[in-house]
């Protein structure tokens, strides 16, 4: 087990779990965000608020309701107002343009949005309405932040909220009591690395028991001051971040836009103990070169996951930087976290396997008929538990092709189980190549690759080949150093690895594409692939 006791639920919904920090934690503050400090009873007060203000504008149990803006205050009252009154929420990707905004606005059938004017010189609502999409269904655009325009539905923060006045609270109470562990909570839309984005729906009992746990494995406390960059729209923001910090009593800061010296200022000023991320936010911490005219020694906690961490990055996290504890964990927006590391791990385990299974998950590697795998071989990786999705918003078919005959859930990962029980994932299915019989793996060599001391980050594709079928391209990022040619990746690459898995091709890129969530935007580097390849 990642953790030896699971704490109870206690609570039917979030609503009810947000209520009930008011109660204990009273006037100890929940959420800094720059200037406003808000006490846990506060908090629950403007939630209260924006859910009586939604009351108002006609939504119902069971509407759903967007929020497309970065990490604020704003975001999180506007979030638990929209559990509170009954709806659905359903966070939308703030890199988003207008037509992929709409597209995820007109499957869920939003009522209303939550969005923002002036992030980063953009403006949203134009954005929308720029896509030329017909959303029906959307009857409110509500403006957190910047002035509201002159389109239809469309109104300022401060003029929405003046419309709880005719909502009374008891209507208010009644509607949080009428919502059960089963009722929807939340709709969140895959990343869409690969076709359309689907929804998972997920319920308040899932939410709470996942992040509960969550809480138990990260040793997430009262008192703790978490730091959250990572995005609200995902789950490692919203429910890892914010209910997770709700349900412990710690304080929630957000971060809209990550930033070295920003984060490293707010550590200092704050006493910031908790900051989660992806293994680059740690990477560039570390390299940041005025990093140690700060004083971070109240951070305590972190937690970080990918498929390809250099066990080098945790060594540096763990001995340059104070943390004390340092969890890596693997989960998806369809399950929540599956599996994570055990408190004694050393560097090794945390940096090239994600841990052993959680306690309510079954976890197996199966083969393309379905059967398990023996240890140390690749499958992909299927989980049943009770924090697995209900299934993709109105799509019966997706979910069912999701699904096996005994109720797995199949991730579309590789994943390899030692002889310990720890999962190594090794890639995606549809990232597998094939080089002259022998399957390569994209995870493990980009792990291998990570070895070279000039290599600070890579990522490899498979690419046609008219003699072996498929070989390896790697896209790599440099540290800064002595130059490094192409032909001397590859000659490196075969003193550490098997032939077929050495890439034939390498490219070096500034920066590699990835999505709000972290993640490899591989489909981008096979199309420039495929046009270096024209060219």
């Amino acid at each position: 087990m990642a953790f030896d006791e699971r704490s109870e639920v206690a609570w039917p919904s979030i609503p009810a779990m947000v209520r009930d920090n008011g109660r204990r934690f009273g006037a100890a503050a929940a959420v800094v965000d720059g200037d406003h400090r808000v006490s846990s009873a506060e908090l629950v007060g403007r939630v209260s608020e924006a859910a009586r203000a939604l009351m108002a504008s006609g939504v119902e149990p069971g509407d759903r309701v967007a929020v497309w803006a970065p990490n604020s205050l704003e975001w999180i009252v506007a979030a638990l107002g929209v559990t509170s009154a009954g709806g659905v929420l359903v966070p939308v990707n703030t890199r988003f343009k207008g037509p992929e905004a709409a597209y995820i606005l007109g499957r869920s059938r939003a009522k209303a949005v939550f969005t923002v004017r002036g992030f980063l010189d953009t403006d949203y609502p134009a954005l929308l309405a720029e896509s030329g999409v017909d959303l029906p269904a959307l009857a409110h655009t509500i403006v957190i932040d910047g002035p509201a325009g002159d389109a239809p539905g469309e109104v300022a923060w401060a003029d929405f909220l003046a419309r709880a006045g005719v909502v009374t609270e008891a209507d208010l109470d009644a509607r949080v009591a009428a919502i059960g562990p089963g009722d929807p909570s939340d709709v969140v839309f895959t990343s869409g690395t690969t076709g359309a984005p689907k929804g998972v729906v997920m319920a308040h009992g899932q939410a709470l028991r996942a992040y509960l746990d969550w809480c138990d494995f990260a040793q997430l406390r009262e008192g703790d001051r978490y730091l959250i960059v990572n995005p609200f729209f995902h789950i490692f923001g919203y429910k890892a971040g914010c209910l997770a910090s709700l349900m412990r009593g710690a304080t929630i800061y957000p971060l809209a836009v990550f930033d070295v010296p920003a984060v490293l200022d707010l550590v200092q000023r704050e006493g910031i103990t908790v900051l989660p991320g992806a293994p680059t936010i740690y990477q560039s911490i570390l390299d940041f070169p005025d990093r140690d005219a700060y004083d971070l020694s109240t951070l305590r906690l972190a937690v970080t996951g990918a498929a390809d961490i250099p066990v080098e990055l945790i060594r540096r996290v763990a001995e340059e930087l104070p943390f004390e504890v340092i969890r890596t964990g693997y989960g998806l927006t369809e399950a929540g976290t599956v599996t994570g590391s055990r408190a004694d791990d050393d560097f090794a385990h945390i940096a090239t396997t994600v841990g052993v299974a959680w306690p309510g998950f079954d976890v197996r590697c199966v083969d393309t008929d379905n059967r398990e795998v023996p240890t140390g071989e690749p499958g992909e990786v299927c989980v049943r538990g009770e924090t697995v999705m209900r299934g993709y918003l109105d799509d019966p078919e997706a979910t069912a092709d999701a699904f096996d005959a005994e109720g797995y859930l199949h991730t579309g990962d590789l994943g390899v189980f030692d002889a310990d029980g720890y999962l190594r994932i090794v890639g995606r299915i549809k990232d597998m190549f094939i080089v002259g019989g022998f399957n390569a793996y994209p995870a493990e060599i980009e792990n291998l690759l990570l070895g070279h001391p000039r290599v600070a980050q890579a990522a490899v594709i498979g690419i046609p080949d008219a003699r072996l079928g498929e070989v390896g391209m790697a896209f790599l990022v440099l540290h800064d150093g002595p130059r490094v040619t192409e032909a001397e990746i590859v000659e490196w690459s075969r003193e550490q690895m098997a032939n077929f898995k050495v890439p034939r091709r390498v490219v070096f890129i500034d920066a590699l594409p990835i999505n709000a969530t972290g993640k490899v935007v591989k489909d981008d580097l096979r199309a420039r692939a495929l046009a270096e390849e024209a060219d």
